[in-house]
């Protein structure tokens, strides 16, 4: 698989990057918690417990290539306490969007835009997050559900980033996430991770990712970026020509596996995009992009049929 960091070097050029090596800043991520919504608890152990995220997804190795500083993803994490479940207990909704750089550019578009609202945990003040590939559940299902849920979700953005720069790069992450998934913490009030609890959990977009039926979404994922956004510093038309490539791939598998949880995870990071860079297309190929998108992502059909 080609160096994706080595790619970066030549994609931004090196002149954006310093090069003093870093031992683990795979992703640089913007931690937030909020806690309005809880009353009766010190609001200081949230600031830790904030502390403890940003340090547990920023100071940790998480891919096997080396990083420079300037290579880290860019992502926001936001834990939106909603409810306490008792005995420093919590639940709440988690919210991540992830970026990527395109290409002679100061461009980011997005990788990942997605909330999980299924997000139960036990935190104390000062607490150190640990989490451990090969014992993911712990002496604590309750204590470790959330560093398992920051893993999983790490290693789909690592996962979706790669697929990005090269083909198919991203299948080592989307294996260590179906390792998190097969071995996920089990308890009372722990959700989410199990095939029959719903089919927009984390066990469907791992199983989506994985499964022999998307693989062509792979190929989407490289062509789309690579092919289509990058390509546009050179030719727009002909970037905006992959990209509409794509469409008509993600329809191929939208006719075999409708209402998918990766497919509904691809247009929630992508569809303003979308509509943006289609609408200054050729009559024609807006009127494609229009029919498309309105039968692949159907809560936003009535935004794309206004680009016609």
């Amino acid at each position: 698989m080609p160096n994706r960091f080595a790619f970066i070097m030549l994609l931004v050029g090196a002149c954006t990057f310093c090069c003093r090596s870093a031992h683990a800043q795979e992703i640089r991520a913007n931690v937030s918690v909020v806690a309005s919504q809880i009353q009766g608890v010190d609001r200081k152990v949230f600031t830790s417990l904030q502390s403890a995220i940003r340090e547990f997804l920023n100071n940790r190795h998480w891919a096997t290539d080396a990083f420079t500083a300037s290579e880290r993803i860019e992502c926001n994490f936001l834990l939106n306490i909603t409810s306490s479940l008792g005995s420093d207990a919590y639940k709440a909704t988690l919210t991540i969007q992830a970026t990527r750089p395109v290409f002679n550019s100061s461009y980011l578009t997005s990788l990942l835009n997605i909330q999980d609202k299924e997000v139960a945990f036990r935190y104390v003040e000062f607490q150190q997050l640990e989490f451990n590939d090969n014992r993911v559940g712990g002496n604590d299902p309750m204590a470790s559900n959330l560093t398992a849920i920051l893993a999983y979700y790490v290693d789909i953005i690592l996962g979706m980033d790669y697929d990005s720069f090269s083909p198919r790069g991203g299948d080592i992450y989307f294996k260590k996430a179906l390792n998190i998934v097969n071995n996920a913490p089990d308890g009372k009030d722990i959700t989410g991770w199990k095939a029959f609890e719903g089919n927009r959990n984390r066990y469907w977009l791992q199983d989506n990712l994985l499964n022999a039926k998307f693989l062509q979404f792979h190929d989407v994922m490289y062509q789309y970026h690579r092919q289509g956004l990058d390509a546009m510093y050179d030719d727009v038309n002909k970037g905006r020509a992959a990209v509409l490539n794509c469409l008509n791939m993600l329809y191929a598998i939208h006719q075999n596996m409708p209402n998918s949880m990766l497919m509904q995870t691809f247009f929630s990071a992508k569809n303003d995009e979308l509509l943006k860079l289609f609408s200054k297309a050729m009559p024609q190929e807006k009127s494609r992009a229009a029919e498309l998108l309105s039968q692949l992502d159907i809560p936003n059909a009535q935004k794309y049929q206004q680009m016609k």
